[in-house]
């Protein structure tokens, strides 16, 4: 009987062959998810007419760093060639193989999120976690290694309890006084239907939410390090947070990444009561070469640990103690963890909108973000729409701090292709206008008696100009205005 069919026998308390089996195709899925919604968007963000062109980012730094240098700043495939063509190779090859290193290191301001870091460190750690072999099936004799199974393990604890210590040194006052979630679901970046639906729920719902959350990240996480029966009762806690997160927000595939290694807090006798075969697990022959590749093993995964650490306590420092960390951040395999250390008090959409006149402005219509008061709001992820999700980080904050906007209207100016594709139609069809701005508006969900009566999801206020309008001249250059406020 084959491998892939084990036999059925007797298994370890600690054997985590099935918990490791569901956990890398979960993740091979996540990476799928990812290169799925690049192919839709890499020609718009870092294409050779994008927002920020890839090309054009290398070569700055080939003119600021060595040849060595720039490569470990920036670790890709794109050296070698920055074009739509190789774009688009890159994209196709990942969606078989993992390359999501090469479009991370170039795609600059839109992959500054903590998910893309907490898919690189798993991918990373999955290398030494995964059984060896083309088609190991279970790997029944290639048992995961116990650093490998803790650094996973670690990095999930880590997610979870260093986003609950940053919650109260942020000193945000949301989290202390219980109304961190009072305008959660409609201040988020890609609100979800379910999610409108929860925010019509009363304070005490919502303050009740919050000794969750903080119970769970600070709390209940813990239960890692305690005897089984701890560790699976955790499992099922924070397998229906993630869940109830995922129907009540659009946050891409980082939940689903969290919620696949929470998977490796069970194991194989747990997921024998469920109806997965019993299989048996053989330690591998300790030969001369697998010895070798254990001490590398643990020389590597070392390191990383120390680095996760030196993230957490010394990240952004000078300090030597920090080294190990500031050498491996450009590929981010060891990270520090810290979500929604202060909420968004408001939600601001940014609206990009055309004129030939300057009196008459129509807007280029989005294909993720609220923007239509009467479009229910709808379910994306684990797709991750780059392009919408920095919009919402650019709103918060004053324009000066997200240039690539205005980049942004110079190729709507230019009128674009593949920045065109970003939005879900042109309104001008192909034919580009003389004038871009952007404008911000303020949103606030609408109540359950006023949806019954207008069908309106949202109401909306226009607050103003964001950055400003960006002008064709005569000869054919664009010109800047910069909003007055």
């Amino acid at each position: 009987m084959s491998e892939s069919q084990p036999k059925l026998a007797d298994t370890s308390e600690d054997a985590r062959l099935w918990p490791r089996w569901l956990f890398l195709r979960a993740l091979g899925l996540i990476f799928f998810s990812a290169f799925y919604s690049l192919a839709f968007q890499i020609h718009g963000l870092i294409g050779e007419r994008g927002i920020l062109p890839a090309d054009f980012y290398l070569y700055e730094l080939s003119t600021t760093f060595g040849a060595i240098a720039r490569m470990w700043y920036a670790p890709t495939l794109l050296w070698l060639n920055a074009s739509d063509r190789a774009l688009t190779l890159i994209v196709v090859a990942g969606l078989i193989e993992i390359l999501f290193l090469s479009c991370t290191a170039t795609l600059q301001d839109f992959s500054s999120y903590q998910s893309d870091g907490m898919l690189l460190e798993a991918g990373f750690l999955s290398f030494f976690f995964a059984p060896r072999g083309i088609r190991p099936g279970l790997g029944g004799s290639d048992p995961p290694s116990r650093f490998s199974l803790f650094m996973l393990q670690w990095e999930w604890f880590r997610i979870y309890f260093e986003s609950g210590l940053v919650k109260l040194l942020s000193g945000d006052p949301h989290w202390r006084n219980f109304t961190a979630m009072d305008e959660y679901y409609q201040n988020g970046p890609l609100p979800s239907w379910m999610g409108w639906y929860v925010q019509q729920l009363p304070h005490w719902y919502h303050a009740g939410t919050v000794v969750i959350t903080l119970g769970v990240e600070l709390v209940l996480v813990w239960a890692l390090f305690l005897p089984r029966r701890f560790r699976i009762a955790c499992f099922f806690v924070v397998t229906a947070l993630q869940i109830g997160i995922i129907t009540t927000a659009n946050y891409c595939f980082l939940n689903y990444l969290v919620l696949s290694l929470g998977v490796l807090l069970l194991d194989d006798r747990a997921l024998a009561r469920v109806g997965f075969p019993v299989v048996k697990s053989a330690a591998q022959e300790s030969t001369r070469t697998f010895r070798i590749y254990r001490r590398v093993e643990s020389v590597t995964l070392g390191v990383a640990l120390y680095a996760t650490v030196a993230a957490f306590l010394f990240g952004g420092s000078g300090s030597i103690l920090a080294l190990p960390n500031r050498l491996l951040e450009p590929f981010r395999i060891a990270n520090a963890y810290g979500l929604f250390a202060v909420m968004t008090p408001a939600r601001y959409e940014i609206e990009f909108q055309g004129s030939n006149d300057g009196k008459t402005w129509i807007a280029y219509p989005f294909r993720y973000k609220p923007q239509d008061p009467k479009e229910r709001p709808g379910f994306y992820a684990p797709y991750q729409p780059r392009f919408d999700w920095n919009l919402w980080f650019a709103s918060i904050v004053p324009w000066r701090a997200s240039p690539w906007v205005v980049l942004a209207q110079e190729r709507l100016l230019e009128g674009s292709p593949s920045v065109l594709e970003l939005f879900r139609a042109d309104p001008f069809h192909g034919k580009p206008p003389s004038m871009v701005r952007t404008v911000l508006w303020q949103y606030w969900v609408t109540d359950l008696e006023t949806k019954r009566k207008t069908g309106a999801w949202w109401r909306r206020q226009e607050l103003g100009l964001f950055s400003g309008t960006v002008t064709r001249a005569r000869d054919g250059s664009t010109v800047f205005s910069e909003a007055a406020f």
